[in-house]
């Protein structure tokens, strides 16, 4: 993607058509935490995996970006139930994403890309990953980037998940390194802000502190390998467990030092049911202030009974128990504590690569990173032809387009989008009692900061000319995927909604 200046006569004229209230700013990797541009506050993913798909019964496509009504209904109780982040394993290039891209921006939640998956060509295969490294593969890597990069809140995007464990080759974690480094050097060349590009890892307790030692040091001849950030697939907490009987006590001495920030990339243990998270409030608190948050698997209902709502069609959703609990440890949380930064955790800084990191034998500890395969420093460094690009648009409809029951099978009536200004993200309790934290200011078209792992926009802004809504298939290697908004306040009706959930 290229970007070009946007003249005020032009910028005047275009905001006539997509003129919408953006709700996010832009987020910088400062050492171990993610930071907000406006308020230098800290950044934490309070967030779930989103990955309806066909199964489900919403879409006749794996894609769940792609459907501007269903992005409307789950971002309506997402906002709701204080989601900031959602993680999204598929995606299709040649989709539009525009409307939901544009609905969780206009939410005020960040999206998490994953840019592989299961088809033939969009993935690394960890069991052989020299066979699957090829210019096809990268083609389609960079299609994702330059589909979704435009869209202000993309906060960042993973170059595998799960890669590495027991089947894994041991050159495996260079290749990660490579994927990392030509997706890095893709967004330098062709975007105009920086995307953090991260890893999303099993909790497999061999390898754990090794991939995150191997993919998090710094490369002197490679610095665009070393990832941004580390996500952690873990359901070691089981019902009402505790800091030490789940290990939580375990990971936070293990990252206690990290230079980058380590969040759950998916957590949420369903081996004791219903879910009451009672380890919310202990991965938000003190105890665990090393990790940025983390994200629950996951909102949609499916074989795996991991679902926070059950969607029964398009337009009929039903809350599950778990949603009811998810939203009462959420609605505990200390904003101040998930907000504050601290000097010494935003100035750590990554250690050198060295064979001395890696502590199991098994381990590859050697930083030889395959060379590029043919073409693809060409694609670097003069962008892919003609992409498909994806931009914000105008969202004119913020009321519910289902019908919404909780788990006792009441109705909840009234639901509807919460418009938040360009200072705000989503948080626990905010949609309900919105009042803007500062006073809407306005961007310029292409105005994404250059340190940025998001983006920020106002009210009356356009998006940065023509982006992408398309990309190849994103991920799921998973161990389980023209006129202006209406503001609503909804301060009564989410009072209801939500002494409807605090049953317990």
């Amino acid at each position: 993607m290229k970007t070009t200046s946007v003249s005020g006569a032009t910028l005047a004229a275009a905001s006539l058509f997509s003129s919408f209230a953006a709700a996010v700013q832009p987020l910088t990797v400062q050492g171990s935490n993610f930071i907000t541009g406006s308020s230098k506050n800290r950044f934490s993913i309070v967030g779930v995996d989103y990955q309806p798909g066909g199964s489900s019964g919403v879409s006749d496509t794996s894609d769940p970006l792609s459907d501007g009504d269903a992005c409307l209904r789950d971002a309506i109780l997402m906002q709701r139930l204080g989601v900031n982040t959602i993680r999204v394993y598929n995606l299709i290039a040649d989709l539009n994403h525009d409307e939901c891209a544009s609905v969780f921006n206009a939410a005020g939640i960040y999206m998490l890309l994953d840019v592989n998956n299961g088809n033939y060509g969009s993935y690394i295969d960890r069991t052989a990953p020299w066979t699957t490294y090829t210019s096809d593969y990268l083609t389609h890597v960079f299609s994702i980037i330059e589909a979704f990069a435009p869209y202000p809140n993309l906060l960042g995007f993973f170059s595998g998940n799960e890669i590495i464990n027991e089947e894994s080759a041991r050159m495996a974690p260079a290749y990660i390194r490579a994927v990392t480094r030509d997706m890095k050097d893709y967004i330098a060349k062709n975007v105009d802000r920086e995307i953090g590009v991260g890893y999303s890892a099993a909790d497999v307790a061999s390898s754990l502190s090794d991939t995150w030692e191997y993919l998090g040091c710094e490369l002197s001849n490679s610095t665009s390998s070393k990832i941004d950030f580390f996500g952690l697939n873990d359901y070691e907490w089981c019902g009402d467990s505790t800091f030490e009987q789940s290990g939580y006590n375990k990971l936070v001495d293990q990252f206690g030092n990290t230079s980058i920030p380590v969040f759950f990339s998916e957590y949420g243990c369903n081996l004791v049911k219903p879910r009451t998270f009672t380890n919310v409030p202990v991965l938000y608190g003190e105890e665990m202030s090393v990790m940025s948050g983390g994200l629950v698997y996951e909102y949609t209902q499916g074989e795996n009974d991991y679902g926070l709502v059950n969607i029964t069609s398009a337009d009929e959703v039903h809350l599950r128990e778990d949603y009811n609990y998810l939203a009462t440890q959420y609605a505990k949380l200390d904003e101040n504590l998930l907000t504050s930064a601290n000097s010494t955790a935003t100035g750590r800084k990554a250690p050198a690569c060295d064979p001395s990191l890696i502590t199991e034998s098994t381990f590859y500890n050697s930083w030889n990173l395959p060379a590029r395969p043919d073409g693809v420093d060409d694609m670097i460094n003069n962008g892919l032809s003609k992409p498909n690009q994806g931009k914000t648009v105008s969202v004119t409809n913020t009321a519910m387009p289902a019908t919404v029951y909780d788990y006792n099978g009441q109705q909840i009536n009234d639901l509807e989008l919460t418009v938040l200004d360009e200072q705000d993200s989503n948080r626990p309790g905010l949609a309900g009692n919105y009042t803007p934290s500062t006073p809407t200011g306005t961007a310029s078209a292409t105005g994404s900061q250059s340190s940025s792992t998001g983006g920020s926009s106002s009210a009356s802004r356009t998006s940065s000319g023509s982006a992408t809504a398309t990309g190849s298939q994103a991920a799921a290697t998973s161990s389980g995927a023209a006129s202006s908004m209406v503001v609503s306040s909804g301060a009564a009706t989410f009072g209801a909604f939500l002494a409807s959930l605090l049953f317990l």
